[in-house]
């Protein structure tokens, strides 16, 4: 059976309960959980970030403070989530650009042997136009993937 689950979340609801049931899945295994975010990095580039640069939220380091609390509070829900379930958690995050390839990296370097995560359910164009991280990640994994609905 499994014995390490990566549980990447972006704080939804949706994601919310994907990792609930990462965590009953790991307890009835006895497996291990790693808790994962992916922290987009900051969004705007040279002059859209000189122009920018007068919004308090906006300004890069702000982004990143705000951006890391927002992290450490999903991170920290899922880790007093595992604990109160008796099922050891450990927590990362890391900034990328892609959410899909994050998730897949942090599996490898973990030696995570799931990925148990969420689906939005998007279909058709909206689908098409937004992409579906899990999708991606479903499509470049080796690592068994398990998607919540």
């Amino acid at each position: 059976m499994y014995k390490h689950i990566l549980v990447p979340t972006d704080g939804s609801a949706l994601s919310d309960k994907a990792v609930a049931a990462a965590i009953q899945l790991a307890k009835l295994a006895g497996a291990r959980l790693t808790a994962f975010h992916a922290v987009e990095p900051y969004p705007l580039q040279g002059a859209y970030a000189a122009e920018a640069s007068g919004v308090a939220e906006l300004q890069p380091e702000i982004f990143a403070e705000r951006s890391e609390e927002y992290a450490k509070r999903v991170l920290d829900a899922v880790a007093s989530a595992a604990a109160a379930a008796n099922v050891q958690c450990a927590t990362h995050s890391a900034s990328s650009r892609s959410a899909s390839q994050a998730i897949i990296e942090m599996a490898r370097k973990e030696n995570c042997d799931l990925i148990v995560m969420a689906s939005h359910g998007r279909r058709g164009l909206e689908g098409f136009l937004l992409g579906s991280e899990t999708q991606k990640v479903l499509t470049h994994s080796s690592i068994p993937v398990l998607v919540y609905r």
